[in-house]
């Protein structure tokens, strides 16, 4: 119970990797806020889970690529928890194209989804921690495509780079604060978003080939943000951490 007494905001926290990070959050002993768009079945399905195990937990509706509803979830979250000491910060868009005929609003809605949706809310968290004293822990979901330029993902390798290097401009500005920011870049993970863009029998074939001889699993990425929002991350921040199970080696083989 390494986070015991801490407060966690996570954002896409309804299902996929937020969802993940939310629930192993609340197993190292976080008491968790959560946010998504809006009000669904994921999000009432990761509030039943988070409540079985035995932490406050409670969700926000709201827009995360939006500054202005990223302020208003972060004054709701802090008006029903008191404070907010964990951010894990995980809303995304990715719709995939090639570069020669890729809409340029829809390269714009990816990297706002990616990265402005990153800055706005960490912002907002930032100045609370800073107001009430310091300290406190921001992880960015990035990705491996941060480092590793995929075809037909312009706009997603794009907005993950820039996440990267917001992240460790951000970390050095609140060395100050004893605020830890850090990264984590996850692999292929087994996500809805990812049954979306290949298909189920495509990931039940794939993941098996594997270097770790599996997909990826969200609570993967969220044990590594539970670890990263821990006191055992104390001297680590400005730095990526890839959760990839090797896929990043995997032409190395």
């Amino acid at each position: 119970m390494k986070l015991a007494g801490k407060i966690a905001l996570v954002t896409g926290g309804a299902a996929g990797i937020g969802r993940g990070c939310a629930l192993e959050l609340a197993r190292a002993g976080a008491d968790v806020a959560f946010n998504d768009l809006a009000e669904s079945a994921d999000s009432q399905a990761t509030l039943n889970d988070l409540r079985a195990i035995g932490r406050k937990s409670a969700f926000f509706a709201g827009d995360a690529f939006d500054h202005e509803s990223c302020g208003r979830i972060v004054e709701a979250v802090l008006q029903e928890f008191g404070r907010i000491d964990i951010l894990v910060s995980s809303p995304a868009y990715s719709r995939r194209g090639e570069f020669l005929t890729y809409p340029r609003d829809l390269f714009e809605k990816v990297v706002r989804g990616t990265l402005f949706g990153g800055f706005s809310m960490a912002q907002h968290v930032a100045n609370h921690m800073v107001a009430r004293g310091g300290r406190g822990k921001i992880v960015f979901i990035s990705s491996v495509h941060s480092r590793r330029p995929y075809s037909r993902a312009c706009a997603y390798n794009a907005g993950k780079a820039g996440l990267n290097h917001l992240a460790a401009t951000i970390a050095a500005e609140l060395l100050p604060h004893r605020i830890n920011v850090n990264v984590i870049e996850p692999g292929w993970i087994e996500t809805p978003g990812e049954y979306a863009t290949f298909g189920e029998q495509a990931i039940r074939e794939e993941g098996p080939k594997l270097p770790w001889g599996r997909i990826g699993q969200p609570e993967d990425i969220g044990k590594a943000a539970a670890f990263l929002s821990s006191d055992d991350a104390d001297y680590i921040t400005g730095t990526s951490l890839v959760v990839d199970g090797g896929f990043c080696l995997r032409d190395s083989i």
